[in-house]
């Protein structure tokens, strides 16, 4: 039997410690949480690896760096509610739960939102409400939002995902431009979302994050 407690600590130690990743909230949670419950039975054994996962067309599992990072660059506190958009079988969502106040996660695929609150309940975690939805639509009946994180590539935010940010709230995306992409936060000043560079990741693009195409003849 695969001694799961060891590999989380590995992953800590060896994927998310090194990307100066150090606030004790997020450490605690990923050596906290069985990432293994929250990924298909046939990717258990590479539940652990530093690599996305993936999980059907234009989808994967952030690789364990990824979202740490992702997470320690929107400084998510405990009084927060936050909006996963994409979290697949729930990991994500299972990682912010332990750092928000209570997680709405957007899941299109209605297995993975029956898979994600399974595995949820499984790891004792019971401040996520998982929605079956169209990800670039976000959750409006819940918003504003003081966090968003989006769970792959995008190359534009919609608009209405924009406007379920609350003032002075903070959102993490990842910006494809081809194959290279950059981790960037914007917080909400005025009504406007202001972009900083966070660090350079890639990710497939979701379906619904894709740039309008020019059309030629």
């Amino acid at each position: 039997m695969a001694d799961y407690t060891q590999r989380r600590i590995m992953m800590v130690d060896t994927q998310v410690r090194p990307s100066d990743v150090t606030e004790f909230p997020i450490i605690d949670a990923m050596l906290d949480v069985p990432r293994e419950l929250f990924v298909p039975q046939a990717l258990r054994e590479a539940a652990y690896s530093g690599e996305h996962l993936p999980i059907d067309n234009r989808r994967v599992i952030l690789d364990p760096r990824t979202l740490a990072k992702m997470l320690d660059a929107l400084d998510v506190t405990p009084s927060d509610l936050s909006l996963d958009l994409g979290p697949a079988m729930g990991y994500s969502s299972a990682i912010l739960a332990r750092l928000s106040q209570a997680v709405v996660a957007v899941e299109p695929v209605a297995a993975y939102v029956t898979e994600a609150e399974a595995a949820l309940s499984e790891a004792g975690i019971d401040n996520v409400a998982v929605n079956a939805g169209e990800l670039h639509e976000g959750a409006p009946e819940y918003a504003p939002f003081d966090v968003i994180i989006i769970q792959g590539g995008i190359e534009m935010l919609p608009q209405a995902i924009a406007d379920q940010l609350a003032e002075n709230g903070r959102i993490c995306c990842l910006f494809m431009e081809d194959a290279l992409g950059t981790a960037r936060i914007g917080r909400k000043v005025d009504g406007r979302i202001h972009w900083r560079y966070a660090f350079n990741a890639s990710a497939p693009v979701l379906p619904g994050f894709e740039r309008a195409r020019a059309f030629t003849l």
